[in-house]
């Protein structure tokens, strides 16, 4: 027996007897080639990302996770995009079986089978896909994991033969290595008998725990292209065939099966920057054994879930909520890059990707960091109690996307390298919100939040553009996030010490939050009564008829005449109460102009009137100009402004709309189709947008906790009280002077009930001056006419708290002026 059959035989785990297996081995030792053959036909045909119908998204998330920089996606009956060492750069095409009776007939899973999705185990994201024969010839079983000890997909197939006469199996690979799919090379590895290939510096290895018994690489669409040899003949007839030309290249290798009934193997899509590295990796995995994988891979799911809150109770009476939100939570934790921590793309994909060139690298569909998106998604995963990955969020935020000026990046890779050069307020002013949810005020944070801050009050409150990325001008979505950042920004400016910054930070923000009617709200529109926000302003006149343009071959149209649901934001960031006549009104004119009802599923809205993101009238892709559909995370939107109302029964009516607009694995789409099934498209359902879109995902989740709690977590309460009436509340300067002896490097803080004092949260306490010690000193402008109680603290040295005795002490603003407290530690 021959090297290569020795090591095959070795690498053997499948239910073949024994006899099989050394026929299989026999056989691949007499048939390779003595000198691989050169493909015909480089580079081959134009290659395209194909990523329409993602059914299931994972990542390794075990203590040894760093090890294993692998991401994937399933879908249409195969594995469809693989990604190393990032999340940001795609390497596959698909992977997929081809079977054929030699002479008859040859189906490939993605057209000849229908296709059936579900979790191996609810609780991680072990997905399992199931195809069956349109035939009735045979299914095929596989369940995906990928190794959390190396950078490998592991892909556990059981193949049954349904039919009386033996068929055979072909595994087909569709490398895009280093996210280029023209520049790829392969072959067969001369050792092991492995595919391999190299493009960009990224390595692959494809094995079987059976070894093949046929390897072969070609250019796609070519003669030599295996997909085609099969199709048209049954058979591979260039086996060892390599491509050395840097090309579209694809892959494809014959696995021995039984001649009927059952066959199980293991397949090992293995990745790392030489060929060597990834056949030793793959080998490595498949010897360690599927089972030892998936133990681990269940294993660092449930690790990370036991850190986690109970899911809540608006969920847990419903099987299909309770499962769309466990999983919604695990592929958000599973978007986090690992090279650079708390970094999030958008999506694991392409919106309609089938349309869109991969012949060079550089192309990213979503594959890229936009701040908006990663706060949604921090947000979500702080609100179900991980504020680890929310705290890396925003560390990555500071290190990478925020730049020296107090300039947020419009989107960049993730190693911060930017793409896009927008400049949206809104992304400018989010991570100061987190900051402050995060409870984060020390001196590292307030330097990048000062910048944020700074940044707001020099260019606000009009942005570049704004959350559609689309139009600048006046948004009141965008004004919503400044006055919330700045907000937050001087409480985090009052807990250095910072008061003239925080009184700049407060006047900014008063003066955009009263701005947001004045130059967003129209009294002379032609929709719903006539008195709504707009979408956008161009001159901070929302009156006089400004021409907005819409992108994406919408059209020009008065400024008045175009709505969206952004307003929203005002509410939830705390800016206005949410029963505002100007909320209520703006509601009226968008349900009545871009609110969607599907029957059977729920509601939805679109962006706003006349978009042209979307596919066309017709159903093809979009390449630059279509119809917009309804989004699905509009729908979270709404169902947060219920639960500010307290209208519950809707608010869940959201969460179910939300469920329903996702396909077989739980994916909530960026896009659905509204109309009657047709062009392909199911009604109700995800059309070929990003699916899943993280940030819906995000809103998901967060809309079921705001139930249970019986609030909007997210939003900042120092804002919504500063806000409550709708307008500024009267502030009361109270200086805190605390009588209070130290040790070296000890220092004073002073906690309260109410949010300028930190909410209890001793993160958040307000510094205290020792200028006049042993009075320690300190003013904090506090709402007027409020009762609220406080105590002071010592921050040690070792990073401890100690607190003063009980009982809290007490006090009770006036309607105006300052007021000094003198206190003594007791």
């Amino acid at each position: 027996m021959s090297t290569h059959g020795t090591r095959q035989w070795r690498r053997a785990v499948s239910l073949f007897t024994a006899a099989v297996s050394v026929a299989a081995a026999a056989l691949a030792a007499t048939s390779a080639p003595a000198a691989a053959a050169s493909a015909p036909g480089a580079p081959g045909a134009d290659a395209y990302w194909n990523e329409p119908s993602v059914q299931g998204f994972a990542d390794a998330v075990s203590g040894n996770a760093t090890a294993s920089k692998v991401w994937y996606t399933v879908g249409d009956g195969e594995l469809e995009n693989a990604f190393y060492p990032r999340p940001d750069n795609p390497d596959t095409f698909g992977l997929q079986y081809y079977v054929t009776d030699g002479s008859t007939f040859t189906g490939d899973e993605v057209s000849d089978t229908s296709h059936a999705i579900a979790l191996a185990d609810p609780t991680s994201l072990e997905w399992t896909q199931t195809n069956t024969a349109k035939n009735g010839a045979y299914t095929i079983t596989k369940t995906y994991v990928a190794d959390p000890a190396r950078s490998v997909i592991l892909v556990k197939t059981t193949f049954d033969n349904l039919s009386s006469s033996p068929l055979s199996l072909y595994a087909q690979y569709d490398p895009a290595l280093g996210n280029d799919g023209m520049g790829n090379t392969g072959g067969t590895d001369s050792s092991s008998g492995d595919l391999t290939a190299s493009g960009n510096g990224v390595a692959s290895a494809l094995a079987a725990s059976t070894g093949f018994t046929q390897t072969s690489t070609g250019y796609a669409g070519t003669s030599g292209d295996g997909a085609q040899e099969l199709t048209a003949s049954h058979q591979i007839t260039t086996a060892g065939q390599s491509a050395a030309t840097a090309g579209h290249i694809t892959q494809t290798a014959r696995i021995p099966v039984a001649s009927g009934g059952t066959t199980t193997f293991t397949l090992a899509l293995a990745f790392d920057t030489s060929q060597s590295a990834a056949v030793s990796a793959a080998t490595a995995s498949l010897n360690a054994g599927f089972p030892a994988a998936e133990s681990a891979f269940r294993s660092g799911w449930h690790s990370w879930q036991s850190g986690l809150n109970a899911p809540p109770s608006s969920v847990t009476g419903d099987a299909k909520l309770k499962e769309q939100y466990e999983v919604s939570l695990m592929e958000v934790k599973a978007d986090e890059d690992k090279t650079y921590t708390g970094g999030f793309v958008a999506a694991p994909v392409t919106p309609w990707g089938a349309s869109v060139s991969a012949d060079s690298a550089g192309q990213h569909g979503y594959h890229l960091v936009w701040t908006r998106d990663e706060y949604q998604m921090a947000t979500a995963l702080l609100a179900a109690g991980d504020s680890t990955d929310a705290n890396d969020a925003l560390n990555y935020i500071f290190q990478y996307e925020e730049t020296s000026t107090g300039y947020v990046k419009q989107n960049s890779w993730l190693d911060g390298t930017q793409e896009w050069g927008g400049v949206q307020e809104d992304q400018v002013a989010f991570p100061i919100v987190l900051a402050y949810q995060l409870g984060r005020s020390d001196a590292a944070t307030w330097s990048k939040v000062q910048l944020l801050a700074d940044y707001l009050v020099a260019n606000g409150p009009a942005t570049g553009e704004e959350r559609w990325e689309e139009n600048g001008g006046y948004s009141p979505s965008t004004m919503a996030a400044e006055v919330a950042g700045l907000v937050c920004a001087a409480n985090i400016a009052t807990a250095n010490g910072a008061t003239a910054k925080a009184t700049t930070y407060l006047a900014k923000a008063d003066s955009i939050q009263a701005a947001v009617d004045t130059d967003t709200y129209t009294t002379t529109g032609s929709l719903a009564g006539g008195s709504y926000y707009v979408r956008i302003t161009p001159n901070g006149n929302p009156n006089n008829g400004d021409t907005v343009n819409i992108a994406n071959g919408g059209g020009s149209y008065d400024e008045r005449s175009i709505v969206d649901a952004g307003f929203l934001e005002v509410s939830r960031l705390g800016v206005k109460p949410a029963d505002s006549s100007q909320i209520t009104n703006s509601l009226a004119a968008v349900d009545a102009t871009i609110k969607t009802t599907i029957p059977g599923e729920g509601t939805y809205w679109g962006r706003y009137n006349h978009d042209g993101y979307g596919e066309t009238s017709t159903g093809g892709d979009y390449t630059g100009q279509g119809i917009g559909r309804v989004w699905p995370v509009l729908s979270g939107e709404r169902g947060e402004y219920d639960v500010q109302t307290g209208d519950t029964t809707d608010a869940k009516s959201m969460l179910s709309s939300m469920a329903d607009a996702a396909n077989d694995g739980y994916q909530i789409s960026e896009q659905i189709w509204p109309t009657v099934s047709a062009d392909g498209f199911t009604q109700g359902k995800p059309d070929n947008s990003a699916t899943p879109l993280m940030w819906a995902m995000a809103q998901y989740v967060r809309l079921a906790i705001d139930i249970s709690a019986g609030r909007t977590v997210e939003t900042p309460a120092i804002v919504a009280q500063r806000y409550a009436n709708g307008n500024p509340t009267a502030q009361v300067a109270v200086t805190f002077d605390e009588n209070a002896t130290t040790t070296w490097g000890q220092n004073v803080y002073v906690v309260g009930s109410i949010p300028a004092l930190g909410d209890w949260n001793t993160g958040a306490a307000v510094p205290l001056s020792s200028a006049g010690y042993p009075v320690w000193s300190g003013t904090v402008s506090l709402p007027a006419n409020t009762s609220f109680q406080y105590k002071y603290i010592k921050k040690n040295p070792d990073g401890s708290i100690t607190w003063e005795s009980d009982p809290n002490r007490s006090y009770t603003t006036g309607a105006s002026g300052s007021v000094t407290l003198n206190d003594s530690w007791r």
